[in-house]
């Protein structure tokens, strides 16, 4: 597995390139915005690109999303359906970020917990992880023990839980149940910052431990 991270936007959002080595499949994971920014990654590099993969709905998250699916004729797949009244706010989103106007655009396939992305020898599991958003979705990929965890969990921090429909109780249950029971080495790429482990966010997290300061 080789990825590519790529800040995108001022809110310096971690967009994900995962490429497959041997058959060289890519995805794209939360292209939160700068479509020519990654159309120029992507096109450097010997690989086809096969979907776009989203987290949640929020706009630094997929605000380049339909851009990079016209243009490479790939389907949006994520989130999970809860997602859904984010997408219909597209456009308020936009004016409330501070983003160009977009318009309202919907993923291809909604995605469940349980459910499998493959491509090429990478397989995803998807985990609902509910909180920050009610539909916000992680990837975790066994094999090479790689979890994307969108707004979730950040080395030290936890997602905000005061946009519409967040719950910090349950952002915090998902985190117990859904990330830091993986293995510890499983390397955790949020959606932004840099990236971290499970076992070092179980340890020192202070939003995990309680312990602050």
């Amino acid at each position: 597995m080789d990825i590519i991270t790529l800040p995108v936007t001022a809110f310096s959002q971690n967009c994900r390139i995962i490429i497959c080595k041997r058959t060289r499949q890519a995805v794209v994971v939360d292209p939160g915005g700068d479509a020519e920014k990654i159309i120029a990654e992507l096109e450097k590099r010997p690989v086809e690109v096969k979907s776009i993969l989203l987290t949640h709905g929020h706009l630094d998250h997929v605000g380049a999303a339909k851009q990079l699916a016209e243009h490479f004729d790939i389907k949006i797949i994520g989130p999970q359906k809860d997602e859904l009244f984010w997408f219909d706010a597209l456009p308020m989103q936009a004016q409330m970020f501070g983003f160009k106007t977009i318009d309202t655009f919907y993923p291809d396939v909604w995605l469940e917990a349980g459910d499998t992305y493959t491509i090429g020898d990478l397989s995803f599991i998807v985990r609902h992880c509910p909180g920050h958003t009610p539909g916000h979705i992680v990837f975790y990929e066994a094999t090479h023990q790689v979890v994307l965890v969108g707004d979730v969990i950040f080395k030290g921090s936890v997602g905000r839980t005061d946009f519409p429909k967040g719950d910090a109780a349950q952002l915090l249950n998902s985190i117990k149940e859904q990330v830091l029971t993986l293995p510890d080495d499983t390397r955790i790429l949020s959606g932004h910052g840099p990236d971290t482990k499970v076992a070092v966010e179980r340890i020192s997290n202070p939003f995990i431990s309680g312990k602050f300061g």
